[in-house]
């Protein structure tokens, strides 16, 4: 059986990574503020959590602290919220003049006790997506963000 190809891979950027934790604790470094701050964004990055309501209908605003001195106002208005398995949210960059937009699906799976977590970008164009790869650097840091999320979970357990 051949499974067919997703029509909008050529607009996705999608990460997967086997977490030593259980899924409860992986949803609360992904969830609550005190958490998230510590490990949110590439190597460098710092943030400042202005607010986070984390349900169906609830925003997240934050600004990410470039490295190199850059603030980048962030929002998440979240659409799905399933506790401890699943997070769908669109993503901007809080400015009022129409700037990035992409959605976002997390998955939290428990796997004998660890998490596959998956993160699937999805952009509205091809276009958009290598913008954001090849300006931001989306993947790598995507990858980075991974890994401050695995040391900080590391701290947890």
């Amino acid at each position: 059986m051949t499974t067919p190809a997703s029509d909008t891979a050529d607009r996705e950027i999608v990460i997967t990574r086997l977490l030593k934790a259980p899924p409860a604790l992986v949803w609360q470094a992904w969830t609550d503020p005190a958490h998230i701050a510590r490990w949110w964004g590439p190597t460098g990055f710092s943030n400042t959590i202005s607010e986070m309501e984390v349900r169906e209908g609830g925003v997240w605003r934050f600004v990410m602290h470039g490295p190199d001195g850059v603030d980048y106002p962030n929002r998440i208005d979240y659409d799905e919220v399933v506790p401890g398995r699943l997070l769908r949210y669109r993503h901007s960059d809080d400015v009022e003049t129409g700037g990035m937009q992409f959605d976002v699906t997390v998955t939290f799976a428990d796997e004998d006790g660890q998490t596959r977590l998956t993160m699937r970008t999805l952009f509205a164009t091809a276009a958009e997506r290598t913008r954001v790869v090849e300006q931001y650097g989306a993947i790598e840091g995507g990858r980075q963000t991974m890994d401050r999320l695995e040391a900080h979970l590391a701290g947890m357990v």
